[in-house]
């Protein structure tokens, strides 16, 4: 009988172990990983980040379209995983420069002044022709609504000490929504990929979005080089 008990009690006492273990495993990865994405968007526990919108083409001055306020909401989700609050400001309404804090700016330069000044001074290799066609890499990729459209998703990173910024520009709102969920998605690869430091300027396509929305996007390029160079003209895609 003795003998019995104490294999009882040695047997749970390595299960509560190993329980312990796997728990102790868990949470240390949970907070490797939490950490490695608090740095990726520069947003440590109590950051402040600015999200800015646009305002919507062809609603009232003070409107926003419904597909980029969902942008916005899958922007602040990502804050509120970081343990960040965020403000939510209009494109003509910021006076911050680049790297005072995380930004998030959503939205076409057409209908996002703001938008329009980050391309120019971060990205001048990256243009858009005519009402929306984008043009990099000397390559022009024209829109056909509903059934496929660009957008632009970018991290600018400003260097030691300072705060990133993302851009997401897209053709339509629908884009920028599925930009911003490819990011809330694929964090994790790009931070892999790239550095939790690093910047990039990525060419995704939506595909369909007039029957599948902005669920099925499709990663076109890496135009990271090409954007931060002046464009000599481009080819159409």
């Amino acid at each position: 009988m003795t003998e019995i008990l104490l294999n009882l009690v040695l047997g749970l006492v390595t299960a509560a172990m190993g329980t312990g273990f796997g728990w102790f495993s868990r949470t240390f990865l949970f907070r490797r990983e939490l950490r490695r994405t608090q740095r990726f968007f520069g947003l440590p526990p109590g950051a402040e980040c600015l999200l800015v919108v646009n305002r919507d083409f062809g609603g009232a001055a003070d409107s926003v379209a419904r597909n980029d306020t969902y942008a916005l909401l899958e922007l602040a989700g990502l804050v509120k995983e970081c343990g960040a609050g965020f403000e939510v400001a209009a494109h003509d309404e910021t006076r911050q420069g680049i790297g005072e804090r995380t930004e998030f700016c959503v939205g076409g330069p057409g209908s996002n002044q703001r938008m329009a000044a980050h391309l120019a001074t971060s990205l001048p290799g990256f243009t858009i022709e005519g009402e929306a066609d984008f043009a990099v890499a000397g390559a022009a990729y024209r829109m056909e609504r509903g059934v496929v459209e660009y957008v632009l998703l970018a991290k600018v990173a400003p260097g030691a000490g300072r705060r990133p910024l993302f851009l997401v520009c897209g053709q339509r709102s629908v884009a920028n929504q599925a930009a911003a969920r490819y990011l809330a998605r694929e964090h994790a690869r790009l931070a892999r990929t790239y550095g939790v430091d690093g910047g990039f300027c990525l060419l995704l396509k939506v595909v369909n979005s007039g029957a599948y929305g902005p669920d099925a996007v499709e990663l076109v390029a890496d135009v990271s080089g090409a954007a931060v160079s002046r464009s000599r003209g481009a080819r159409t895609a």
